[in-house]
């Protein structure tokens, strides 16, 4: 080594300080004239050289890497660069040359090589190197670009440092130190000239794609995916990939068409079938599916577990190591260190821990919040897959509520635990490792430490098993809340108009408060775990230095500081136990609800439906002596003894009275019903019409198609069939309108015929219709058996159930049901002669059709165009392009920063900014005290005249204090979130359930229940704790940095401007992570109302075969919603790793500071302490940014419910200095003047100035075609709608003057859409509890209901989610028992019996007009003959009023509206007698 010394450096190595030539004597690196400055610099240069030719040899082999090569003019500065460097490169050749000549011409030797060999060395790389890369930029990656380019600028400035520092040091200039200085300038244009090069790149890619993207904007982009699907290595680890979406972002507000779309290996799809096919392996190792889901989970990511696990093994080390370096750099401070200048290589030792640091723990972080974000995705998808095949017994246990719940809380809770995974066992591992370190310091006294941490932990067990108990209760409240929530949102409209609003508010309101009553234990309970964990550190110090006392261990700044540092490194970590816990538990309870529901039982549709090869069987029906239970119970079976065969091309109406079991034998046929005896066989593909319409939201054509391609020639016809190109003229976009959730903006009809259509155009084999006719009027009904059902569906198997007997003579086959049993199917006349029962049922229909008046009119007058069809042929409109006019508007989002607004507006609740103040004084106040600990211990632990005793004491009477603020502080944000949280529901459900009609027409339900589901739990247990660790983190941050610059103020030079680098980072990343939060939060929405809409809709989904076709759609919505919430925490990680780079400079540079201060400036004590809170400065600082990032994600939750907590709201509910007499109304006289009404101030009259006047007492009958306004003149009587213009007086009382509670309450109605709630039969029918048990029996008699309910076990009798084991017509019937148990003046029937045999709504119409003999009743209804013996009739045409007069003088009239509804209904009638006779 000696001899390779002496002939590369001579004697000139070390020869200031005249020792060996071979030394270590650090200072020589300033000196530019040593030999060891020259070697470093050769062998910097031959790396780079060796870097540059591996690239260059790589490149060569791979073909070009950037594309071809753009014929571009080279800028100024890559000219101004590439002529420096170039120049500096020849002046250091020619200078080697000159040397080499020199030494050859004076000593004939080349040796010593240092000189000469150095300046070609320099010269060469620098020619290479210089000239490359500032001609040659485009040809190389931009990783290579920047790490050449910083590579080179940080060498050449450290040199350069190094040679000023020489200069003035020794107040000599050296030709070496110039040159360096002129090397840093060329590092610095070649650096400048790489950013230049790579933002000039990025704009023109952007203006390439740009009017691509234009393009894309209507579909999700098949190209614009992540760039973290292509990016190498070192992108991935510094997260460049994120700098052109963050660098959008601050240039403009990011748009939807902004977020990419992640790339495939990460998307629903992929993740959901690993796990299928991962769940299927362990099934066949491990029968328990419970542990074998959660271990598929594992097995699914353990590649990313185990590579996210070594980043946190490798931070936890780095970490551990922080205190061993601070100890040995405070004995180096003291002078006892191994080496001289051994303080230059710890501050810099220092710099690079920090850096790994940073680096491993932002890629630990990142990962795996990657791994909870696809196990979200697929539990979300497995969910959703579960619920398409959920059995009808499983679908009464969990509601739509829950399953809605299941996807947007379950599934987010256990999608956060992977974060914390890694936490629970890096935590032990830290505090053992912080333990040896102890041991090291303070010896013995470590013992104490381990008693107190384990006395914590151990203490902590009953909490523990405390809070799982309450989170537990505080689910189950919260799923009844939303359950009942759910069902009150759905039923508003039903809710208006009985005025049940206060009472359905108050019960969810008492719901609410038992869940609030959990939601204080479990909050109290995170503030006992965060008082034991937050206090532990100073537990633990406060007997370690007791036990140093008693030990008599000697406490010294060095091992005192080290014991500091290390407890203010694990504090972290400790803080976060109860997180941890809080996670684990959340996420373990969150877990077996999901489990619980994938393993509840399916449907087994495949024993029902048969594969059908053979095409003469395609339309086949086979059931022999079936019984079909819907608790799959033999014993209790809902059908019995069914016998049933079908053949091909045959059409079949099923009939019998209600409640006899019609539409539950089409759910059997449909699969739907588990068989318990017997067997049934169906072949071909299915068509299904539910009774109650399903419509999704969307446009018209959107429902028609229901996913098939589109055919415009069939297209057409089926419109035509369907009696829907009338319709579809009135509608201002046509067949593109778009249908709110529910089909809330088409009439009853109109759901129904859609509905047919959509059956129609999928050319199925086998058509189930489940009384499609019930809600049109007779001319429509009439027009739809003719082309719909006879024409369209010829050559088709059909089964009708129907209650309109006159259909039933066209058909081949009758099938008449009774008490859930086919008494007989036969020819319509083969059943009239052989079956009583049915014979009963024609001639109820013949007495409800043959009223005396209509006979009268009609066999005087017969007209040969009366069953004339009024058809006219589909014109191909063009629609105007969608204005973004239509009835549902994008869910809004704030954009742009909205600064403190959400943040006031949560404190605003309650008083919330006192308990925050106080709060955040009280933490200000734990963090001066701890500061005072230990300036009480730098200052005095060498001080003699302080004893041990006394320095503890006063140290633990310090933390008592710091403990003491610490409970209040904690107390003070538990009582702010629970009053927030309670305030901010109340709010809400207020603002909910005074909003207008209007909103919820246009506003889809999940959107809704995202707000009081997902983003409601994150206000309850999120926010309130978060928000506090947020201010909190801050001000230790701040407190750390104030304490770092008072001990070494020089350090303010560094720090001043990276705090200004910090500021200028977080606006960079706010800019964009608003965005994508806000974006998540609506994507949310969508994935949940995308849930609730097919959980409404998952019969006819499955009728239709199209399950693959939502789960596909779900997918994508699911993805939608991932791809931001992946670039949230992406743009945390991206921004935290910078400012932890800034951190590690600022630490590094104090460290140096305090080398670089005189001997004894600064006491060994505030050395250690300075470092020691250096060293938690970077804790602090990522705390501090992680609780923002996640406070600022979580405050996105408030915005949300804002935007529904200031809905514009109806009319007051009453006018207190004008409310009607007790008794009003008295004679139920309704003027109406003037009305006109519109539902939207944008949007055209929907009724036309309509004036008439219904006497008191009369029974009004109101007729009109589909969608002519009858049910809008219903919603206005009710002010479900508020007149622009006219007005409606009742009893000489304008209903607008007077309050909307007044009003409804005082009108009865049995409205369109038959409704149950969740409950009981007397719950149903008196929610109020006005009326005793004896009065409902009598109205349940009334109503023909009273044997049904005592078969079923009385009152009590349990009702289930949307009444659904009540058939319609019993619910129908329900509705009508509301109003004779309220006995208004006033009622309305909107087409009240339109659900029921003719058997039942004969008895009904006697029952009405006895009941209600002196009120006015006011009738909607298209059978005719229901309204024929009213006294006065209105029909509407169009929103006009046509004629309003007595019936039989309408009937007279030659151009009547109502003669010609007659004469339509008439032949309709007439058809069937012909029939009849045949």
């Amino acid at each position: 080594m000696e001899d390779f010394w002496s002939m590369t450096c001579g004697d000139s190595g070390c020869s200031e300080t005249g020792v060996e030539p071979f030394c270590h004597d650090f200072r020589l690196l300033k000196n530019p004239s040593t030999c060891i400055n020259h070697l470093l610099t050769i062998c910097f240069d031959v790396l780079l050289l060796i870097i540059m030719s591996l690239v260059m040899i790589h490149k060569c082999l791979s073909g070009p890497i950037r594309g071809p090569i753009r014929a571009e003019r080279l800028s100024k500065l890559q000219l101004v660069s590439a002529i420096t460097n170039g120049s500096l490169g020849m002046l250091h050749l020619c200078i080697g040359i000159w040397v080499l000549e020199e030494k050859l011409r004076r000593m004939h030797s080349a040796l010593p090589l240092n000189w000469w060999l150095l300046e070609l060395f320099q010269g060469f790389t620098w020619v290479l190197i210089g000239l490359t890369l500032s001609l040659q930029l485009k040809q190389f990656q931009r990783a290579w670009l920047w790490m050449f380019s910083f590579l080179v600028f940080f060498v050449s400035g450290l040199f350069c440092a190094l040679s000023i520092s020489y200069a003035f040091s020794s107040r000599e200039l050296s030709l070496k130190a110039a040159l360096d200085v002129l090397s840093f300038l060329g590092a610095a244009l070649l650096l400048l000239c790489t950013y230049k090069a790579c933002k000039r790149e990025e704009e023109i890619d952007e203006s390439l794609y740009a009017p691509l993207n234009s393009q894309f904007n209507e579909v999700h982009p098949v190209s614009y995916v992540t760039p973290f699907a292509k990016a190498r290595f070192f992108s991935r680890m510094s997260f460049w990939w994120l700098n052109p979406l963050m660098k959008r972002g601050q240039e403009r507000t990011l748009h939807d068409e902004d977020m990419p779309k992640l790339w495939e290996s990460e998307r629903a799809e992929r993740c959901y079938f690993l796990f299928v096919e991962q769940l299927n392996r362990q099934k066949q190792k491990d029968p328990s599916s419970r542990s074998s889901l959660l271990w598929t989970l594992i097995l699914c990511h353990q590649r990313e577990i185990l590579i996210s696990g070594f980043f946190a093994l490798l931070k936890v080390l780095t970490l551990s190591s922080c205190p061993v370096i601070l100890n040995a750099f405070v004995l180096a401070s003291e002078d006892n260190g191994n080496f001289k200048y051994e303080g230059y290589a710890l501050a810099i030792s220092l710099f690079f821990v920090k850096i790994i640091e940073s680096l491993s723990q932002r890629q630990w972080y990142f990962r795996c919040k990657l791994v909870g974000m696809k196990v979200k995705s697929l539990l979300t998808a497995a969910i959703y897959k579960k619920q398409l095949r959920l059995s009808n017994a499983a679908r009464l246990i969990h509601s739509g509520g829950e399953i809605t719940s299941y996807v947007t809380i379950d599934a987010y809770r256990v999608g956060e635990f992977p974060f914390w995974f890694h936490q629970t066992w890096t935590t032990i591992l830290q505090l053992c490792i912080a333990l040896l370190v102890l041991i090291r310091a303070v010896g013995l006294a470590t013992i104490a430490s381990l008693v107190v941490i384990v006395l914590t932990v151990l203490f902590n067990a009953p909490l523990a098993k405390l809070q799982h108990k309450f989170l537990s209760k505080l689910l189950v409240a919260r799923d009844e809340r939303l359950k009942a929530s759910s069902e009150a949102l759905v039923n508003v409209k039903v809710l208006k108009f009985y005025a049940w609003e206060i009472h359905f508010k108050d019960a969810i309101q008492s719901l609410r408060n038992v869940e609030l009553k959990w939601l204080s234990s479990v909050l109290l309970q995170k503030a006992y775990n965060v008082i034991i964990y937050w206090s532990a550190p100073m537990f633990v110090s406060a007997a370690t230095f007791m036990a140093c006392y008693f030990l008599k261990v000697p406490l010294h700044a060095n091992n005192l500081f080290t014991f500091v540092a290390t407890l203010r490194l694990v504090h972290d970590p400790i803080s976060t136990i109860p997180d941890v816990i809080g996670v684990v538990i959340q996420a373990k309870i969150a877990f077996a609800r999901i489990v619980k529901f994938l393993e509840e039982p399916e449907l087994q549709r495949e024993n029902v439906r048969k594969v059908c090869f053979v095409e003469q069987l395609k339309g086949t029906i086979l059931i022999n002596s079936a019984d079909f239970s819907w608790e799959c119970n033999a014993s209790k079976p809902t059908l019995r003894n069914i016998n049933l065969k079908v053949s091909p091309g045959q059409k079949i109406a099923i009939c019998g009275e209600v409640g006899s079991g019609k539409s539950t034998l089409l759910a059997a046929i449909l699969g739907e019903i588990p068989y318990t005896k017997g067997n049934i066989e169906v072949y071909g593909k299915f068509a299904y019409v539910s009774q109650t319409a399903w419509i999704q939201r969307g446009t018209i054509q959107e429902n028609i198609l229901f996913g098939s391609a589109l055919d415009v020639q069939r297209y057409q016809e089926t419109l035509h069939r369907s009696s829907l190109v009338e319709d579809l003229e009135l509608f201002p976009h046509g067949d593109l309108t778009e249908i709110g959730e529910r089909g809330v903006n088409l009439s009853g009809g109109q759901k129904q015929r859609i509905q047919l259509a959509r059956a129609l155009y999928q050319n199925a084999d086998v058509y189930i219709l489940d009384d499609p006719f019930s809600a049109v009027d007779a001319h429509t009904a009439t027009n739809l058996f003719n082309k719909y059902l006879l024409e369209g569906l010829t050559g088709k198997t059909v089964l009708l159930v129907t209650h309109q007997v006159d259909f039933l003579p066209a058909f081949d086959s009758v099938l008449l049901m009774s008490d859930g049993k086919s008494l007989q199917a036969a020819p319509y006349h083969d059943l009239l002669t052989s079956s009583q029962e049915f014979q009963d049922l024609v001639n109820a229909h013949k007495e409800t059709a043959s009223s005396d008046r209509l006979v009268d009119f009609t066999s005087s007058q017969r007209h040969s165009n009366s069953g004339r069809e009024i058809i006219q042929p589909f014109k191909q409109k063009q629609y105007k392009e969608l204005n973004g006019d239509q009835l549902i508007k994008q869910e809004e989002r704030e954009r742009g920063d909205t600064g403190f607004k959400p943040y006031l507006q949560y404190l605003n609740q309650s008083r919330g900014y006192i308990y925050f103040s106080a709060s955040c004084l009280c933490f200000l106040m734990f963090v001066i005290c701890q500061i005072t600990q230990n300036s009480w211990m730098a200052a005095n632990v060498d001080n003699p005249h302080v004893s041990t005793l006394q320095l503890i004491l006063v140290y633990m009477l310090i933390g008592v204090g710091s403990t003491i603020f610490l409970m209040i502080r904690i107390f003070l944000s538990v009582a702010l979130g629970f009053q927030s949280s309670k305030s901010l529901f109340s709010q809400l459900m207020n603002s909910l359930f005074r909003a207008p009609i209007s909103f919820y027409d246009s506003t889809p339900l999940g959107r809704i229940l995202s707000r009081v589901s997902a983003d409601l739990s994150i206000v309850d247990l999120d926010l309130p704790l978060n928000l506090a660790y947020t201010v909190g983190g801050a001000i230790s941050y701040y407190a750390d940095l104030i304490v770092l610059t008072a001990i070494t103020w020089q350090v303010l030079f560094i720090t001043i401007p990276m705090v200004y680098v910090v500021l200028r980072l977080q606006r960079h990343y706010y800019a964009c992570a608003k965005e994508f939060m806000r974006m998540e939060g609506t994507t949310k929405s969508s994935v949940a109302n995308h849930v609730a809409e097919t959980v409404a809709g998952s019969m006819t989904i499955r009728a239709f075969e199209g399950e693959d076709r939502f789960f596909r759609r779900n997918l994508d919505l699911i993805d939608a919603n991932a791809s931001p919430f992946f670039h949230i925490f992406s743009s945390s990680e991206w921004l935290i790793q910078r400012l932890e780079t800034v951190y590690a400079i600022v630490l590094c540079s104090t460290a140096l500071c305090m080398v670089m201060l005189p001997p004894g400036t600064l006491t060994s004590g505030f050395i250690g302490m300075a470092l020691s809170y250096g060293l938690s400065l970077n804790e602090s600082l990522v705390y501090s940014v992680q609780s923002q990032c996640i406070l600022a994600n979580y405050i996105v939750s408030i915005e949300r419910l804002s935007q529904y907590m200031h809905i514009p709201s109806e009319a007051q509910e009453v006018v207190e200095g004008n409310r009607p007499p007790v008794n009003w109304p008295v004679a139920g006289k309704v003027e109406i003047e003037d009305l006109q009404i519109r539902y939207r101030p944008e949007e055209p009259l929907v009724l036309h100035g309509i004036t008439c006047t219904f006497e008191g007492g009369h029974k009004i009958g109101i007729v009109g075609r589909t969608g002519s306004g009858k049910s809008t003149l219903i919603g206005a009587l009710f002010r479900l709608v508020e007149p622009a213009g006219g007005k409606i007086i009742v009893d000489g009382i304008d209903i607008s003057s007077i309050g909307l509670h007044d009003l409804r309450s005082s009108i009865g109605i049995i409205p369109q859409d038959p409704t149950l709630f969740i409950g009981t039969v007397r719950y149903n029918l008196d929610p109020l509890s006005q009326h005793s048990d004896q009065e409902i029996w009598e109205v349940l008699g009334k109503c023909q209901l009273r044997e049904a309910v005592k078969d079923k076990g009385g009152l009590d009798t349990s009702v289930v989610e949307d009444g659904s084991n009540w058939s319609t017509g019993q619910r129908q019937l329900f509705c009508l028992g509301r109003v004779l148990l309220r006995r208004s003046r006033i009622l309305v029937l909107d087409e009240a019996t339109a659900s029921i045999d003719n058997a039942t709504d004969l008895i009904l119409q006697k029952t009405i007009k006895t009941e209600f003999a002196d009120c006015t009743v006011i009738t909607v209804a298209h059978r005719i003959p229901t309204v024929m013996n009213c006294t006065m009739v209105l029909a509407i045409n169009e929103g006009k009023l046509a004629e309003y007069d007595e019936p039989m003088k309408l009937m007279k009239r030659e151009r009547s509206l109502f003669r010609q509804l007659v004469q339509e209904y008439w032949s309709h009638f007439q058809s069937t007698e012909s029939h009849g006779k045949l």
